[in-house]
């Protein structure tokens, strides 16, 4: 009689029956895992790669990386980007229904019986050999204005911040589908073994309601979890658990390690689930960092000189200038795509005070980023993107003496810069409200497409199988914004 344990390797499903099909294709991976030279390949600036796709990237790049400075809750272009000198004498008077076209608007201003176009408070100049105009409120960035494109006919289909920023994150509005650093993760690899491929930098800020950020907008959705973004801490060690125990050493820990990877490596053969091996590279991943990260976080060897470029909020860990350094030296230690999240743009009331407070904070640090990689010879190699999940209103919410600025999803600006986007220029156009695009509107399957593009990576390519169809970031839309490329 035998072992009702026994018999349980005949209650086989057709899951289990695929997964131990499929066990050949782990073990081909462990051992890339076990032998990092197994799989590598030399890229064309003669620098290993570690993981990626076979024939991805699919053409020469012009960037290798991306630093995403996304500014959470919304930035408003009429106020930093988008100059608009009509407002003068279009200011207090109502926002006309023929502007509007009946957009759909949030539950805050809904019910508004009037909608007061309010110019800006602040003053527009014109900056740089490009004349590219820039708010005030913006000093630090007008010394790099000629690096940077500003695209100011970027719009979006959602209207509240969730899934307005999951649209941005991984080209779909509901949760579930990977994350854009996820999916670079995936199909290019890594430059380096000792950091993950994708660490993501949350910036503390004063301001008293931000939105919340969710884990799974650096997830990796359907993809294997090892594409997923690596969250650093702002305050104490960057990543828990850098130090052994105390009476604990590195060969105990070595030992250890290797005795849960003859384990799990067990029990990847016997079940033929991926994830197994996951979770055999984080924990080598996680090994390798107790090394490469308390040198990565020390900035003692910074020279003066780049210290006062970022700013005396530079030495406050988890400040936005900190963590712009930082994305630089992640950026030259060979990390693939460096994600910042900065809170606090939702400015529904009293713009008037918040919005200098927001850009008081990221203004300084955003452009020394830009010089520090250029002055490095690294900014064309690495594309620098900056912007919200939307845009603000041109007209008042709530009390004009004290004004905000609702969700504003038909036009908003973003800026870019390096990694073969050209310098110094504008794209798109706005109408005197600053409410509809005019000329080259740039959807957000369009932005995927192109720092896809900029990455040697066609969109249409990149694809990932899962439940019978073929997903990709950009889904079945998306059209490279080539004008904007050099």
């Amino acid at each position: 009689m035998s072992h009702p344990l026994s018999d349980l390797q005949f209650l086989e499903n057709r899951r289990q029956f695929f997964g131990r099909s499929s066990t050949g294709i782990g073990v081909v991976a462990l051992g890339s895992l076990l032998n990092r030279d197994l799989f590598s390949k030399e890229t064309p600036t003669n620098q290993m790669r570690v993981g990626g796709l076979p024939g991805v990237p699919h053409f020469a790049s012009k960037a290798k990386r991306v630093i995403y400075l996304l500014q959470s809750g919304a930035p408003s272009q009429v106020d930093l980007f988008d100059y608009k000198p009509s407002l003068d004498q279009l200011h207090m008077s109502d926002l006309p229904d023929s502007v509007r076209k009946g957009q759909r608007l949030t539950g805050m201003t809904a019910g508004q019986k009037k909608f007061p176009v309010i110019k800006s408070p602040w003053k527009f100049q014109q900056h740089g050999d490009s004349g590219t105009w820039l708010s005030e409120l913006l000093p630090h960035m007008q010394g790099v204005v000629d690096d940077i494109c500003v695209v100011k006919s970027m719009h979006t289909e959602a209207i509240n911040h969730d899934p307005a920023i999951t649209f941005f994150q991984s080209g779909h509005q509901q949760p579930g589908r990977p994350s854009i650093g996820a999916w670079l993760s995936y199909g290019l690899g890594s430059e380096t073994e000792n950091l993950p491929s994708f660490v993501v930098l949350l910036s503390k800020n004063s301001f008293h309601q931000a939105q919340p950020l969710y884990d799974r907008l650096w997830g990796s959705g359907f993809l294997s979890s090892k594409f997923q973004g690596v969250k650093f801490r702002s305050q104490g060690d960057p990543v828990l658990y850098l130090n052994d125990p105390a009476g604990g050493s590195d060969a105990n820990r070595r030992m250890m390690l290797d005795r849960l990877s003859k384990l799990n490596q067990l029990r990847e053969q016997e079940i033929g689930d991926p994830e197994i091996t996951s979770r055999i590279a984080q924990y080598e991943m996680a090994y390798r960092m107790q090394t490469s990260v308390p040198e990565l976080a020390d900035i003692s060897n910074e020279s003066a000189n780049t210290l006062k470029l970022y700013g005396d909020d530079v030495k406050e860990p988890g400040s936005h200038a900190a963590n712009c350094l930082l994305a630089r030296r992640l950026a030259e230690r060979g990390v693939r795509f460096i994600q910042i999240f900065h809170r606090g743009w939702d400015h529904h009331s009293n713009v008037q005070k918040h919005l200098p407070t927001l850009t008081k904070q990221t203004d300084q640090g955003s452009a020394a980023l830009i010089a520090d990689l250029k002055q490095r010879g690294m900014l064309d190699e690495t594309l620098v993107i900056w912007g919200g999940e939307f845009g603000r209103t041109v007209y008042s919410q709530g009390n004009p003496k004290s004004f905000g600025r609702d969700h504003h999803p038909r036009c908003f600006s973003i800026w870019m810069a390096g990694g073969g986007i050209k310098p110094g220029i504008s794209y798109g156009q706005t109408d005197d409200y600053c409410y509809n695009i005019t000329e080259n509107p740039v959807h957000v399957h369009d932005f995927h497409a192109t720092v896809l593009h900029c990455l040697g990576i066609n969109h249409e390519r990149l694809t990932h199988r899962f439940q019978g169809r073929d997903y990709r970031l950009t889904d079945v839309h998306g059209t490279v914004v080539k004008d904007i490329l050099q």
